[in-house]
Parts: C-alpha cells; sequence; structure tokens
C-alpha cells in the first residue's frame, strides 16, 4: 500500500472536514495492515480539532478507503486520529493551536518552559513564570507540549482553583 496513493485519496476528504493530514503511517501485520490517520486543523476554538470532526472524517475516511480498495481485498484496521500532544511543534500553527498550554523549548542556549500566549510573524510570544519572552520560530530547536493535570481554566484565579480541589473529597 503506498502512502501517496493513501494520501491522495485522505487529504480531499480530510479537507472537506476542514481538517489537514499531518502524516500517515501504514503497518503490515501478518496478513493484516494497519493504517495510521493523524489529522490536525483548527477547530471550532483554534485550538486543534474536536473529537466529534475527528469521528466524522473517520466515517468518511473509511468509506473512501473502502470504495477505493486501496488494499486490494485484504483486510485492513484504520486508525484516525488527532496530532497529539507529544508530537513536537514545528510550524506557526502548531503554536497558535497551543495557546495557553505549557511548552517547553529547546534552544541552542538551554531549554526554557512557560505558556504560550501567542505567535506573530514567526515570533512565539511566551509567559515564563510571569516574565514576557519572545521566542523566534528560527531559533526552537524542539518544541513539546508539557502534560498538566492541573491546568489552569482561563479566567480561574488560584483561589477558585485551591477552592475547587477541596471540594472534590
Amino acid at each position: 500500500m503506498n502512502t501517496a496513493d493513501l494520501e491522495a485519496l485522505v487529504a480531499p476528504v480530510a479537507t472537506a472536514h476542514s481538517l489537514e493530514v499531518d502524516r500517515l503511517e501504514v503497518m503490515t501485520a501478518g496478513k493484516r495492515s494497519v493504517v495510521r490517520v493523524f489529522l490536525d486543523g483548527d477547530g471550532p476554538a483554534g485550538r486543534g480539532p474536536s473529537l466529534d470532526e475527528i469521528a466524522s472524517a473517520t466515517r468518511d475516511i473509511s468509506a473512501t478507503l473502502d470504495e477505493a480498495d486501496i488494499t486490494r481485498g485484504r483486510p485492513y484496521t484504520l486508525e484516525v486520529s488527532s496530532r497529539g500532544v507529544t508530537r513536537p511543534l514545528t510550524e506557526a500553527k502548531h503554536f497558535r493551536r497551543n495557546t495557553g498550554r505549557l511548552v517547553e523549548f529547546q534552544l541552542a542556549d538551554g531549554s526554557v518552559t512557560g505558556r504560550v500566549v501567542g505567535i506573530t510573524d514567526g515570533v512565539v510570544d511566551v509567559d515564563v513564570e510571569g516574565a514576557a519572552r519572545q521566542i523566534p520560530l528560527a531559533q526552537v530547536q524542539r518544541a513539546l507540549v508539557q502534560v498538566e493535570l492541573n491546568r489552569p481554566v482561563e479566567g480561574e484565579t488560584d483561589d477558585e482553583a485551591e477552592d475547587a480541589e477541596e471540594g472534590k473529597d
């Protein structure tokens, strides 16, 4: 199964759902193939696709692949998901879609961890422990979203967050 042929089939379906194909993987598992499609897009809030958007695109991608018979009758498993938080941020759109998230930046002179505030003209605005910092994309060697289990809610004060935590007992 050729990934270029696969992308030619999947990309228009993703585009019809206002999504884009981030990457494709095809793996052989015995007589069966596993086709993995990773989608990205702005989503309803401009911060990535929703589960509903991914589910809707999955149904249409599945139907398209079945009609095209790209596997020539051989069984395959289709897995469709978002790009995921473990993927490095490499383009301006990735940083824009992760506004408000904590990101670790690997730079030539060390690492910086801060919350993405926005991006303008190839420069990422970051809040590093209350101090504003601008990091040009050209200086970023690697950037990864840091998973936060107790991520602050926008507009919520620290006291409100503590009250909510105490109420969980």
